[in-house]
């Protein structure tokens, strides 16, 4: 050598390396054949490349984070910090539709007036096309968090399950703001579409319910229930039970439409019953419009002491 050399080609090479090409069948006649069922089998792909490893029960550990992770960056990227989660059927649609369903439904009935099978759809669509009166109450309260700016430079966001109904609803409001607002999908069995009022971008299919809950509940300042079902029930029960034993902090729980949830449960009753405590029952109270639901959240937070929007949403573990 000579002088000082210079850097190497960060990918060329002048001589190729002993492994960059395969043993030729001059010198093994099988060659090929085993080398290229040692390159076909499946264990010699790369893990990141493998779906049947990435798939596999052994590697569940992984997709719960990437499950989490990507979300969690994307949300992140977005500058989406505070939220205020919206939960309700997505069996109501919004008032027209509704009414439409028990029209149709009427002229059914008249033309076969001994179905009872008939007949009891019909019952069933007029109890949802009641109920669908909190389509509106869900839109109007979308678009009222939407405009709001309760802090320089902050915002809260909408976050739903990201399906149809009284969760739309609320997308929809805070879409008729110009305000994000963002849905957290679940791959199911059977597919599902995001509502069309779902910022892009900013709506997330995640496979696991669990991590579906974390991310619900990471950014939240205040849990809003409109009517629904099991869905609903679940995330309601499961955040009064983290607020209980304070594993999250507590924040305003409104459930809207004090009539239909006094059916549902009674919260009186478990009290006397002695399974939970007078103070458990005030972990949630009733409102019955878009304009109440706001001014309690505010309420709330004035009476704790806290600010809506912290400095922070580090919620730890």
């Amino acid at each position: 050598m000579t002088g000082k050399p210079a850097p190497a080609h960060p990918i060329r090479r002048e001589r190729p390396l002993p492994w960059t090409d395969p043993k030729p069948d001059s010198d093994d006649p099988r060659s090929s054949d085993l080398v290229n069922a040692i390159l076909a089998s499946p264990e010699y792909r790369e893990a990141d490349g493998d779906l049947d490893f990435l798939e596999s029960g052994v590697a569940r550990g992984l997709r719960l984070q990437m499950d989490f992770l990507k979300t969690e960056t994307l949300l992140q990227a977005r500058g989406i910090r505070h939220s205020i989660v919206v939960f309700g059927s997505t069996r109501v649609p919004e008032p027209r539709a509704a009414a439409r369903r028990v029209e149709d439904l009427e002229a059914d009935c008249a033309r076969n007036p001994q179905d009872a099978e008939l007949a009891q759809r019909l019952r069933i669509a007029r109890r949802v096309q009641e109920k669908s009166r909190y389509y509106s109450v869900a839109r109007d309260f979308g678009r009222l968090v939407g405009t709001a700016r309760v802090a320089p430079g902050g915002q809260l966001t909408i976050v739903t399950g990201g399906g149809p109904g009284l969760m739309e609803a609320a997308n929809r409001g805070a879409h008729d703001a110009g305000a994000p607002t963002v849905g957290l999908n679940i791959t199911l069995p059977h597919e599902q579409f995001p509502n069309p009022y779902l910022t892009p971008g900013l709506c997330f299919r995640l496979h696991y319910f669990a991590i579906r809950k974390l991310h619900f509940l990471l950014r939240a300042r205040a849990l809003v229930v409109f009517p629904g079902g099991y869905g609903t029930l679940d995330e309601l029960f499961e955040t009064l039970t983290l607020i209980q034993t304070r594993k999250i902090t507590p924040m305003p729980v409104i459930l809207v439409g004090q009539d239909y949830w006094r059916r549902v449960f009674d919260p009186d009753f478990l009290v006397e019953e002695g399974v939970i405590d007078p103070e458990d029952r005030d972990l949630f109270w009733f409102a019955e419009t878009a304009e109440e639901i706001w001014s309690d959240i505010l309420r709330w937070y004035d009476q704790a002491g806290l600010p809506l929007l912290p400095a922070t949403t580090d919620k730890g573990d």
